[in-house]
């Protein structure tokens, strides 16, 4: 039985890719592994991302270090899919030969078909290839996927694809258009992991708020997480990469009306001020988006709402990045990540404007901003001492068990730590709920007691 190494880059929607062709595999006789800290296997697959420079250059990076391994005879085979692959396919052909197989966004479920034909186990007959890749298109989907993720929870990818075409964003030039997953599809995948022990839904798209629109052009978003959480058994939904622009407010009534749909929202905003929204064609205005804002707490009291801002872009004056402090200390987000502009080639904005902010300015904003939301971060995690929520246990790290709360994404957001001294031999269970009541309060972690 071969082994292949699978090594994820990038976002969780590159993770599901990996987990299901990991799961394809399996179902046709290889052991799969992922992420391995000393990867064994005869066989390497990487999984790139292309989204912005540092992402880039990691997944080269990565690649480099494979090729030097396969050189040395360490690995037999190496292969590469994902957005890196599918931007870049001919030159990273042509600059890195030592890589057996390039596969982008979209074909990396013929590596299957290419490793059966070495192998043996198929034919090398077209007919049977486009018919296996069929078989494949229609069941990913389904039982053949492999979770990577703790068995507890898992991410569930939507759609693919982006229409808003956002001056900055390459996105759309590696992903193509926007595609709805048919919504029965991904129902039943939540029954099937349900099955399988999973609890917490995270639902993903690059925007899952023009979910449906590409169908018959209206928004299903709201309908397919009603849906979702009226399947027993799921305890968690948590909504991932929201659009300002046409915002579907009936998702806000079954955020309310469902238990098990999180109080959660990521939602990126991007910038404040009419002009930079104006030349990022973000389609919307200023004072469109406090009251979006607004409206969110309103008719949802006490949601968590993630957004991601940016400083840097071409154009910025410094009245426009007093206008995204002022708008940060107004909002309060709960969870807010931001970083530098950085030109892509082949934007809108690469081809029409000129990248005129220094560097160091774009850092030194970057950094201001980063203060102001990590005192607004710690003033709002300090507010939660002394209530009682509820948490979901990830693992277990030395002294302590680590868990989340449902305003809480896995990986990205404040952790709630519960001493295993203070349960006096009692144990909890990683993949378990417990009510906790919040003791202190760090920056970035809770501390808590069980109840």
């Amino acid at each position: 039985m071969k082994t292949i190494d699978f090594i994820s880059l990038g976002c969780s929607k590159n993770l599901v890719d990996s987990e299901m062709l990991m799961g394809l595999m399996e179902a046709n006789g290889y052991h799969c592994t992922h992420d391995s800290d000393n990867p064994q296997g005869e066989i390497v697959v990487i999984n790139t991302c292309g989204f912005i420079a540092d992402a880039k250059e990691e997944s080269i990076n990565t690649i480099l270090e494979f090729a030097q391994a396969k050189t040395e005879g360490r690995i037999e085979k190496l292969f590469v899919m994902g957005c890196l692959s599918e931007r870049y396919l001919a030159d990273l052909e042509k600059e890195i030969p030592e890589v057996d197989g390039w596969y982008g966004k979209f074909n990396y479920k013929q590596l299957l078909n290419t490793l059966n034909v070495e192998h043996g186990t198929l034919n090398d007959d077209s007919s049977r290839v486009d018919h296996a890749a069929n078989n494949v298109q229609c069941s990913m989907f389904n039982v053949q996927r492999k979770l990577t993720t703790p068995s507890h929870y898992t991410y569930i990818k939507i759609s693919e694809g982006c229409d808003r075409h956002c001056a900055y964003c390459a996105i759309p030039l590696i992903t193509g258009r926007h595609q709805s997953r048919p919504m029965q599809e991904i129902l039943n995948e939540v029954r099937w992991m349900v099955g399988q022990g999973v609890k917490e839904f995270n639902v993903i798209a690059q925007e899952l708020t023009y979910y449906g629109v590409d169908i018959d052009g209206q928004q299903h978003i709201a309908e397919l997480i009603e849906q979702m959480a009226d399947i027993e058994g799921v305890e968690w939904i948590r909504l991932h990469y929201a659009y300002p622009t046409h915002f579907p407010w009936d998702l806000l009534r079954v955020m309310r009306e469902k238990k098990n749909v999180c109080k959660y929202l990521d939602i990126a905003l991007q910038h404040i001020s009419d002009h930079m929204l104006d030349r990022m064609k973000r389609h919307v205005t200023k004072q469109e988006t406090y009251d979006l804002v607004e409206r969110l707490r309103r008719e949802v009291p006490g949601i968590h709402i993630r957004t991601t801002l940016m400083v840097g872009f071409p154009g910025e004056t410094d009245e426009d990045f007093e206008e995204l402090i002022a708008f940060t200390k107004w909002a309060r987000f709960e969870r807010m990540g931001a970083f530098a502009y950085s030109e892509e080639e082949g934007t809108y904005s690469a081809e029409h404007y000129q990248d005129d902010v220094p560097e160091e300015v774009k850092q030194r904003r970057l950094d201001k901003l980063m203060r102001v939301q990590q005192n607004i971060s710690a003033e709002i995690e300090a507010q939660k001492v002394g209530q009682t929520l509820r948490v979901i246990i990830d693992r277990i790290e030395g002294d302590w068990y680590v868990g989340r709360t449902e305003y809480c994404s896995p990986e990205v957001d404040p952790e709630v730590l519960i001493h295993r001294g203070e349960r006096r031999g009692k144990k909890l269970t990683v993949g378990q709920f417990y009510d906790v009541r919040i003791t202190d309060a760090e920056e970035f972690d809770l501390y808590a007691t069980t109840i």
